[in-house]
């Protein structure tokens, strides 16, 4: 048996290696136990269903992301302008880097996005929340003007203009030459849409 203490930290890591070596459809929580040295019952106490431990690991996956882009939204010492440039590329790079550095595992996160549709919902409200903070920073600061009814509104529409660097549906043209000068033009066209005429 494990002797380190068994933390829902640890659990979810091992899920991970579980996923990429069984895929969504055949990973169980017998299978974590025994990657963990633990009865699959300990793994029931952090957890107290399959779906449970599946939507935690897919949570905890899409927060990595989440996290890292917190600290762009959130550098008042940067304009809003250079902020969402930035938050964007940040955005395009992680996903990319996760499809292309773990593919099988990148592929089990998509079932699992499917499955988890709460967990995606409260991800991309994260993201949009970052981006209504940079919107409303650029709107006090007379670099931006609001193209909705309100800063959310707004960072929803920035957000959806750059769906095809970010949502894992489009994951396939990621690598295709010239696809970084692409996010650059859309980005371009949606900072000039936002800019103050002031």
């Amino acid at each position: 048996m494990a002797t380190e203490a068994l933390t829902a930290e640890r659990i979810l890591a091992a899920t991970e290696d579980v996923l990429r070596t069984f895929g969504p459809a055949k990973a169980t929580v017998v299978d974590v136990a025994r990657a963990l040295g633990v009865s699959h019952g300990s793994v029931y106490r952090h957890f107290r269903t399959k779906a449970a431990l599946r939507e935690a690991v897919t949570k905890r996956w899409l927060d990595r992301t989440t996290d890292e882009l917190r600290r762009i939204a959130e550098d008042a010492s940067a304009s809003a302008a250079d902020r969402m440039r930035r938050w964007n590329v940040a955005l395009f790079d992680a996903k990319r880097a996760k499809a292309g550095a773990d593919p099988q595992l990148f592929a089990t996160y998509e079932v699992l996005l499917r499955e988890n549709s709460g967990t995606v919902d409260e991800h991309i409200g994260d993201l949009v929340a970052q981006l209504t903070t940079i919107v409303e920073e650029g709107v006090r600061a007379g670099e931006f003007r609001l193209l909705t009814a309100d800063a959310a509104g707004t960072a929803r529409a920035a957000f959806d203009a750059t769906l095809r660097f970010h949502d894992p549906v489009y994951a396939a043209q990621w690598t295709q030459p010239g696809i970084e000068d692409e996010l650059t033009a859309v980005l371009e066209l949606t900072l000039r849409g936002l800019a103050s005429p002031n």
